[in-house]
């Protein structure tokens, strides 16, 4: 049986062993947000889509333009259209953001239990359950949901933590209830 976090931070396992959780402090960002989007358009290879388009809109307006020579309609529909298709993660992160800005600073406990995430307005537990696994960007921790179209990532960015041995416990607190996807 799992016990609830005391205030101190300290939990005690399913094993009986007890293990310090690791606290994160940041404001959201979009380069964290961003990164959330890069890592789960790659698990379900949706960059291949985005970079397929991007490379047929944008070739279809470099064959049109060498064909006319001269900038047409068409041309700058499909300039256009190949950079709005290139766009779209940064759009994604740009709305995401938006969305979660004005909550302000998060407060962020990661242990046995899961992942407790705390602003001003809001408290969330999400246990690992919730989780199919993480991948490790150099600046961030991506948590990926278990649904089919991983709809639910969490990002918990390194420059959050404390300190530099925080990184490494954050890493094996993860790796010890999700695998690496």
């Amino acid at each position: 049986m799992v016990k609830d976090s005391g205030q101190d931070g300290i939990q005690a396992g399913a094993h009986g062993g007890e293990q310090a959780a690791v606290g994160l402090l940041y404001r959201p960002t979009r380069a964290d947000i961003l990164t959330a989007v890069l890592v789960r358009e790659r698990l379900r290879r949706l960059h291949l889509l985005r970079w397929g388009f991007t490379l047929l809109f944008g070739g279809t307006a470099l064959l049109t333009l060498v064909a006319q020579r001269s900038l047409t309609t068409l041309v700058v529909l499909a300039l256009f259209c190949a950079v709005l298709i290139w766009a779209m993660p940064h759009f994604q992160a740009h709305h995401a953001l938006r969305t979660v800005e004005w909550q302000g600073e998060y407060r962020a406990s990661v242990s046995g239990t899961g992942i407790e995430t705390e602003t001003a307005h809001v408290r969330l537990l999400q246990r690992w359950s919730v989780f199919r696994g993480y991948r490790e960007t150099r600046d961030h921790l991506v948590l990926l949901s278990r649904d089919p179209n991983v709809l639910l990532v969490e990002v918990l960015p390194k420059r959050g933590l404390s300190s530099p041995q925080d990184t490494e416990r954050l890493l094996e607190l993860v790796g010890r209830h999700l695998p690496r996807v």
